[in-house]
């Protein structure tokens, strides 16, 4: 049979019944496995063997469920996180350390930024962030003989650049280093960053892959394209023995397209222990079944949305790469032919007196800090996510003060522009 496509490997995908099994993922609500013999047990914690002891590492709930992701990004491996923060620091961790340098698009979420700026800076890690819409030559300029790694967001939260992968992943493998993309707004129902030349995708699952705000979650998959074996000399942890399992090598053990995942899952995982609970990925996977109908619902609904502000005299910009003018519509057309995202982004006549006003008045969207789930909700985040950056730092991140973000849900459009036209009355 042709390979599934996307609409039915969001349900299809991931676990696989065999005869007399329950149809549904079973929670596998249990901390330990138990084995008969110690040598059994042995072999699993000297990755000799595949299997589960215990769940901080693996579990069969969370591994159908990020097989799943696996297979709807195209990638040959997958691990999952306990938050989209995890995934962020993991997939940049799992192959820096103390002295590396990384290359970063400047337009990333609030909380990214300060992860990477601060929290990474202290272990010793640095990270040149660059605009993502500067130059080839900008771009190469930020290389050094100690880059790992390069970093981006398909579509920026909350600043909504639309990155080049295509030119980030050129400049990228010219310098032999991989491009991390976080594919969290497009979701690969939308945009497939491994076929533009990404190398690792990751995902804040909480959002719309989760869909209904309840369970935080990340996702990390590798594409299995990056030779780590050709550029030995830069990752170490995955060319050379790791003596905290006799040695092994993990690129000759697990081969190119399982090296990377196995790394983060035996020694992040193991020591740092951020695994998502079982009963969280079940509820994961239930978004995930709907994922590509909800998709096409949001980007419809903000579409919507978006040209009835574009057209509102209280409305001061606006903000979504669907619109025709957009400074990222002709990116927006190459990478999210079928649609972007459900967030919208736009500034209100009278500045940041006028956005709290407005915000007031809204009766349907919900000021929360969440994003990108069914229901329509709205955040000023200079004075939430990105309150922790100063003008200039905003500035960099595509934030100004007065920009609100509207996530627009999958209730009837009509009502959502009602809504939002009795608080634009209000100003």
């Amino acid at each position: 049979m042709a390979q599934y496509r996307i609409d039915t490997k969001c349900i299809q995908e991931g676990y696989k019944p065999k005869n007399g099994e329950p149809r549904v993922l079973p929670i596998i609500q249990s901390t330990t496995f138990k084995y008969d013999t110690s040598e059994e047990m042995g072999k699993l914690f000297d990755l000799a063997a595949s299997g589960y002891f215990y769940t901080r590492l693996q579990n069969p709930t969370n591994d159908c469920v990020a097989a799943k992701i696996a297979a709807l990004e195209g990638g040959t491996a997958a691990v999952l996180t306990s938050s989209g923060q995890a995934a962020s620091f993991f997939s940049v961790f799992n192959i820096c350390s103390a002295g590396d340098h990384v290359i970063s698009s400047s337009a990333i979420y609030g909380g990214t930024y300060n992860l990477f700026a601060n929290t990474m800076k202290r272990m010793g890690i640095e990270f040149t962030f660059v605009q993502p819409d500067c130059t080839p030559e900008e771009l190469n300029a930020a290389f050094r003989d100690n880059t790992k790694a390069v970093f981006g967001e398909t579509i920026a939260n909350p600043a909504l650049a639309v990155l080049d992968i295509e030119r980030f992943a050129k400049a990228a493998h010219e310098h032999g280093v991989p491009l991390i993309v976080d594919n969290t707004f497009p979701t690969p129902v939308n945009c497939r960053p491994f076929e533009w030349g990404a190398d690792i995708v990751i995902h804040s699952t909480t959002k719309y892959m989760d869909g209904h705000a309840t369970s935080v979650g990340g996702a990390i998959v590798d594409s299995g394209n990056f030779n780590w074996d050709a550029h030995a000399d830069k990752y170490p942890g995955l060319t050379q023995p790791d003596e905290s399992y006799h040695g092994i090598i993990y690129t000759k053990a697990f081969g190119q397209g399982g090296a990377y995942i196995t790394k983060a899952t035996a020694q992040l995982m193991r020591d740092l222990g951020a695994v998502p609970s079982p009963h969280n990925s079940f509820l994961l996977n239930l978004g995930l079944e709907t994922l590509s109908l909800r998709m096409e619902r949001h980007c419809a609904n903000a579409l919507e949305t978006a040209r009835f502000l574009q057209k509102h005299p209280k409305v001061a910009w606006v903000n979504y790469c669907g619109l025709p003018g957009n400074r990222y519509y002709e990116l927006a057309q190459k990478y999210l032919p079928k649609g972007s995202c459900g967030v919208v982004s736009f500034g209100v006549q009278g500045g940041r007196t006028a956005a709290e006003r407005f915000m007031k008045e809204l009766k349907l969207a919900a000021i929360v800090t969440h994003v990108a789930d069914v229901r329509t909700c709205v955040l000023h985040p200079a004075n939430a996510t990105h309150r922790q950056m100063n003008d200039e730092e905003l500035a960099a991140a595509g934030v100004s003060p007065d920009l609100i973000r509207l996530s627009v849900g999958i209730e009837d459009v009509r009502d959502i522009i009602d809504d939002l036209s009795q608080a634009l009355e209000a100003i």
